[in-house]
C-alpha cells in the first residue's frame, strides 16, 4: 500500500501495523500515528464556521468529488456524504461514479482500499484521518496468515482449505485470498460464500472474526460447535493440534470487532428485565451467546430495514455501534418505536470516529485547492488478487 499525504509530507510507504492504533498519541513515529498531524492547517474543533466552510468546499469542487459516509460516522460527518451505506455498497458506490475524481471515504482504513480496488485508475480515493484504521483488519496481518497457511500444509490439509476472508479485511488479506482460490463475503452473505466454498473444499478458512465464521456456521447452517476450532496467531501452530485441524469443518481466524465484542448474554438479558417486550436485535459480529439469546440477527442494513418495517409501538434494543444506534432512535422517535443501545455502558467505534468535521473539512479545502492529500492505493498486484476474490463474492447467486 503507499500512503500519498501532501506536498510538505515526504512520500512513505508503510504498512499498517497494530502500533498505529495501540500507540495512537503517544510517539512521533509516522508509523504508529499515521494522519494525527494534518501539516500545518487542520482547522480547529471549536472554529464555528466549519460547517459553511465543509459545504463551501464540496460546492466548489462540485461533480469532482463524491463523498462517501459509512452507518457507523458521527452525524456532523454523515450530513455532507452522498451516499450513506455498509463498507461494501460504499465500494461499489463509488465504483459507479466514474466521473468523480476524487472519492471521500469517511470511514476506515480497509473500506477506502476497498474503494480503491473497485474504482478505475484515474479516481483517488481519499481518507480524512489515515489514523481511521480496523481493530479488526489489523488482527490479521499477512506474515501471520502465510505462516496459518504454512501450518495447514504441514498437516496436510491445505488442500482441502477454502479461505473465506471478511470484507472488514486488508486488502493483503483479501489478495492472499484470491490467490488461494478463496472469496471475500459480507455479513449479508456469509451464509452464501460458506456453501460456496464447501462445493470447493472440504474445510473453510474464515479471516478475521471468529464470531461471524462461528454465527454463520452454527446458527444459519446447522454446524456443531465441536465443527469449529478457533486459530491463535499468537501461539505455535495456532494453539491447535494436527488431529484438531484434521476434524474440523471451520478453522476460525481468532479475530473480533472490538465494538460488537463488548455485547454480553448479561447485557440481553438486563435490557429484557428493564423493558418487558423488548426485541434484542444484534449484529452477526456478536458473540455466539449473544446471538443466540437476541431475536432478530442480521447485518447493518437488516438493522435498519427491520427498523424500517417494525409497527408503531414497538420496542427495539439494538447490538451495534452506538453512533447508528443513536440516529435510528432519532429516525423513528416519531412513529413512537423505543430504541435502546443493548449494552449500559457507551461504545462508539473509536477509529471510525477519528473522522470528525475537522478532517473532513481539511480534506475538502485541499482538494478544492489542488493539494491530494491523504490518498490510499493498492499496489497492483495486491489488487489484482484482491479483485479476484471480491468477484468470486460478486458472481455468488
Amino acid at each position: 500500500m503507499r500512503v500519498v499525504t501532501t506536498a510538505q509530507t515526504q512520500e512513505l510507504d508503510v504498512q499498517p501495523t497494530p502500533l498505529a492504533l495501540l500507540l495512537l498519541g503517544r510517539e512521533a513515529d509516522p508509523r504508529s500515528e499515521r494522519g494525527v498531524e494534518c501539516p500545518g492547517d487542520l482547522p480547529s474543533p471549536s472554529d464555528p464556521n466549519l460547517v459553511e466552510r465543509a459545504r463551501a468546499a464540496k460546492e466548489k469542487l462540485g461533480s469532482k468529488v463524491f463523498v462517501l459516509g459509512h452507518h457507523y460516522q458521527r452525524d456532523e460527518v454523515i450530513q455532507f456524504a452522498d451516499v450513506t451505506g455498509d463498507s461494501f455498497k460504499l465500494a461499489k458506490d463509488a465504483a459507479a461514479r466514474p466521473e468523480a475524481e476524487y472519492i471521500v471515504f469517511c470511514g476506515v482504513h480497509f473500506m477506502a482500499e476497498s474503494a480503491d480496488i473497485l474504482t478505475s485508475d484515474d479516481q483517488k480515493v481519499v481518507l480524512p484521518d489515515l489514523a481511521a484504521g480496523c481493530s479488526m483488519a489489523d488482527m490479521a496481518t499477512a506474515e501471520q496468515v502465510a505462516e496459518c497457511w504454512d501450518v495447514l500444509t504441514e498437516a496436510g490439509v491445505a488442500e482441502q482449505v477454502v479461505p473465506v476472508s471478511y470484507m472488514n479485511s486488508s486488502a493483503d488479506i483479501k489478495a492472499f485470498t484470491g490467490k488461494h482460490g478463496g472469496t471475500i463475503c459480507t455479513s449479508s452473505n456469509a451464509e452464501r460464500a460458506l456453501e460456496w466454498a464447501f462445493e470447493q473444499g472440504e474445510k473453510v478458512l474464515f479471516l478475521p472474526d471468529q464470531h461471524l465464521g462461528r454465527n454463520t456456521a452454527v446458527r444459519d447452517m446447522g454446524m456443531s460447535l465441536d465443527d469449529c476450532v478457533l486459530y491463535n496467531p499468537h501461539k505455535p501452530n495456532g494453539g491447535l493440534t494436527v488431529e484438531q485441524l484434521r476434524d474440523a469443518k471451520m478453522i476460525l481466524w481468532r479475530g473480533h470487532c472490538s465494538v460488537h465484542g463488548r455485547f454480553s448474554l448479561e447485557s440481553v438479558e438486563d435490557v429484557r428485565a428493564r423493558i418487558p417486550g423488548v426485541n434484542v436485535l444484534v449484529h452477526p459480529e456478536c458473540k455466539h451467546e449473544v446471538v443466540s439469546a437476541a431475536d432478530y440477527v442480521g447485518s447493518t442494513e437488516y438493522i435498519i430495514k427491520a427498523l424500517e418495517a417494525a409497527p408503531a409501538g414497538s420496542k427495539w434494543a439494538i447490538g451495534t455501534e452506538l453512533n447508528l444506534v443513536r440516529r435510528l432512535a432519532n429516525r423513528f422517535a416519531a412513529e413512537d418505536k423505543e430504541i435502546v443501545f443493548l449494552d449500559k455502558t457507551v461504545c462508539f467505534c473509536s477509529t471510525m470516529n477519528r473522522i470528525d468535521l475537522p478532517h473532513l473539512v481539511w480534506t475538502l479545502e485541499s482538494l478544492a485547492e489542488g493539494n491530494l492529500v491523504n490518498r490510499i492505493e493498492v499496489d497492483r498486484e495486491t489488487e489484482q488478487f484482491a479483485k479476484l476474490a471480491l468477484e468470486r463474492m460478486l458472481a455468488l447467486p
